[in-house]
């Protein structure tokens, strides 16, 4: 884990080329996020449950007078920088929409990390009327991981938007700061992404659960992790992508399920999937979708797609039923799991039975991956005479990290699950445990 000694030696030591000394440095830092319970479902309105995980990423903020924006990333704890990005300050003005700065940045495969970063600052000049007169050095260092289902695209958003706002001298609320992220992500990297990590990233507390309502970001309380349980995550060593097309895809059928849904029925349910109960989907809507359907037919049927970040592609073909039964079985899920540890019962076996049924709609959705099916089984496996209880996939799907669930002194066997793992495949998973504070507790703001 980098703290925040070690990056303000980085910063004012080790990259004096990069930043004039004897000038302010406004620091912004924020962390990873396990995705314990809710994944996919924040999307549909559901209850999720999150955890800010010990990895994290800070980002330093220093104006510069050549009117350009400079971009070093440092990752996985390295002392050289990973990637290098520079553009002109007045180039932001030529981008007049959205969708032509993402278009920007997936001109070159080797830019498009800059969006997430440099995406910040075109949504606060389109949202909050910010006019940029200097330009930007920036430097990111950073040990979440990329690709691995824990939010790492989340977190430089929010550091980053954290020490710009400090620079610039403008107050963003909590809830706030992780819409605006959330945009950059929707709007500029182009991945449909729901609310959830970056405001897990911003409110998260140390040692306990964000209990979110996505419909669309209220807060339900901070849960604490019962002192005899405790959540690892095992990297599947598959790279995971929210803007993938499996993600995408799954997301646009849930949708086109609503959709389908309020035109047959006639109710809306505040346009969240997870507001129809699992009893009614069962016995009343589920005969009412099909399995699956091309994008053509369900526009000429339908008209209007309810959802502001996607769009049907009428030349292709998606799934329905599932993507949409998934979401509401989920928010319930969801809720028992959160009652279950709220009202004092820590029962991990019915936990971890939870847990393992999530993973498996993740699957019948086609988010599932070789590796995360592994050691998922592996978990399965060694829980009927462990310490351990239950695991799932986290975030996105489609690869990434597998959160397990265990005995607070279970290392030992969650170990032995990595070593396990890497003997069947050859790869060396990254082990996460512990936790740390969203970016809201940060408060230093200047080097």
């Amino acid at each position: 884990m980098n703290d925040f000694k070690a990056f303000a030696k980085k910063v004012r030591f080790e990259n004096r080329p990069f930043f004039v000394p004897d000038q302010p440095i406004w620091i912004g830092r924020a962390p990873g996020r396990l995705d314990v319970m809710g994944g996919i479902a924040d999307y549909s309105g559901s209850l999720v449950l999150e955890m800010p995980i010990a990895e994290v990423t800070y980002t330093a903020v220093q104006p510069n007078s050549s009117n350009t924006i400079n971009i070093l990333s440092f990752r996985n704890g390295r002392s050289q920088p990973s990637s290098r990005f520079t553009m002109l300050l007045s180039a932001l003005q030529t981008y007049p929409t959205s969708q032509e700065a993402s278009r920007f940045f997936k001109q070159k495969e080797e830019d498009a990390w800059a969006a997430y970063i440099v995406g910040v600052l075109w949504i606060l000049a389109q949202e909050k009327g910010i006019q940029f007169s200097q330009g930007l050095n920036i430097l990111i260092d950073s040990t979440v991981p990329e690709g691995k289902g824990v939010s790492s695209s989340a977190a430089v958003e929010v550091a980053t938007m954290q020490a710009i706002a400090n620079a610039i001298n403008i107050a963003l609320e909590p809830t706030e700061l992780a819409i605006l992220c959330q945009q950059v992500e929707n709007e500029i990297a182009g991945a449909p992404c729901g609310i959830m990590d970056q405001m897990t990233v911003v409110n998260g507390r140390k040692e306990h659960l964000l209990a979110l309502l996505c419909q669309p970001a209220t807060i339900q309380g901070h849960v604490k992790i019962p002192s005899e349980l405790s959540f690892w995550g095992i990297d599947s060593g598959i790279r995971h992508a929210v803007s993938g097309s499996d993600y995408g895809s799954v997301r646009i059928g849930a949708f086109m399920g609503l959709k389908i849904l309020q035109t047959v029925t006639g109710q809306h349910w505040d346009n969240y999937l997870v507001n129809i109960s699992p009893s009614q989907f069962e016995q009343e809507l589920r005969a009412h979708l099909p399995l699956e359907m091309k994008g053509s037919d369900f526009l000429r049927q339908f008209g209007n797609y309810p959802d502001t970040v996607t769009s049907v592609d009428p030349e292709k073909t998606y799934a329905v039923q599932q993507p949409t039964a998934h979401p509401i079985f989920e928010h319930f899920r969801v809720q028992t799991f959160h009652r279950l540890l709220t009202g004092g019962v820590k029962n991990g076996r019915l936990l971890g039975e939870l847990m393992y049924q999530s993973h498996a709609s993740y699957s019948a959705c086609g988010l599932g991956s070789d590796g995360t099916d592994q050691i998922v089984a592996l978990v399965r496996q060694a829980s009927l005479e462990s310490v351990l209880f239950g695991a799932k996939i986290s975030g996105g799907g489609s690869g990434g990290t597998v959160v397990v669930l265990g005995k607070s002194d279970a290392h030992e066997a969650v170990s032995t699950i990595v070593d396990q793992y890497a003997t069947m495949t050859g790869i060396q998973p990254k082990l996460f445990h512990g936790s740390s504070d969203g970016a809201h507790v940060f408060k230093d703001g200047v080097g």
